[in-house]
């Protein structure tokens, strides 16, 4: 029977939808398939579409390894301001105008951040402290300070200007945070920016285009 394939090990994967947590995916399949041993390999914003690696049974154990892998995003940035979050999850402030800024010099800011760089992560992120997540401190308005930590960006291309917004593909090593990037790209203009759409395409040999709805997965399996 299939809940026994679930139950000895299956990958699954997702195409996250946009503003459903990676829990809240983890915990719609765990309905449909009525198993509690599953997890997903990298969490992706509530703010972010696409790959989500799911991972049942004796399978939780590859877990590590996927997410060890590198990843690839597309996305937009949106240039001449910032936000607290990096993202839509907090309004933009601080505006800058843009319309100065050619096109020549967008597309070689990506150059500062290809290799091995050192990335300081959002403070509203879970990223954690004496065992909590910054966030919890950054919601409160508390001074948050985050040490830099190491990335690795192999591919970083500009796809598409068209001002204020500008749209990317990203391939990175685990650990990297897109939002943080996005502050930084900005900060390398001088006009600000925050990340405004994000798409994860691809993590390791996996891609998105393999990837099945959840709705498409619980019609498969004749669940509502």
């Amino acid at each position: 029977m299939e809940e026994n394939t679930f139950e000895e090990g299956r990958v699954i994967l997702i195409d996250k939808p946009l503003t459903w947590t990676s829990f809240d995916v983890v915990k719609k399949i765990r309905n449909v398939i009525k198993l509690k041993k599953i997890g997903h390999a990298g969490t992706l914003d509530p703010l972010a579409t696409g790959l989500l690696i799911l991972c049942t049974g004796k399978f939780t154990k590859k877990i590590n390894e996927y997410m060890a892998a590198r990843k690839e995003y597309t996305g937009t940035f949106t240039l001449g301001a910032t936000t607290p979050t990096y993202d839509l999850e907090s309004k933009p402030e601080d505006f800058k105008p843009v319309d100065h800024i050619p096109k020549e010099m967008i597309l070689k800011a990506t150059e500062k951040f290809m290799g091995e760089t050192m990335q300081v992560p959002p403070s509203h992120s879970a990223v954690k402290q004496a065992g909590k997540p910054v966030y919890l401190k950054a919601r409160k308005g508390q001074d948050v300070q985050l040490e830099p930590r190491r990335i690795i960006i192999t591919e970083f291309e500009i796809t598409r200007v068209e001002l204020p917004e500008v749209d990317f593909r990203v391939v990175c090593s685990t650990g990297t945070y897109i939002r943080s990037l996005a502050n930084d790209f900005g900060k390398e203009l001088g006009c600000g920016a925050y990340l405004s759409a994000l798409r994860r395409t691809a993590i390791g040999d996996m891609k998105v285009e393999d990837a099945t709805t959840i709705e498409a997965f619980v019609a498969a399996h004749h669940l509502q």
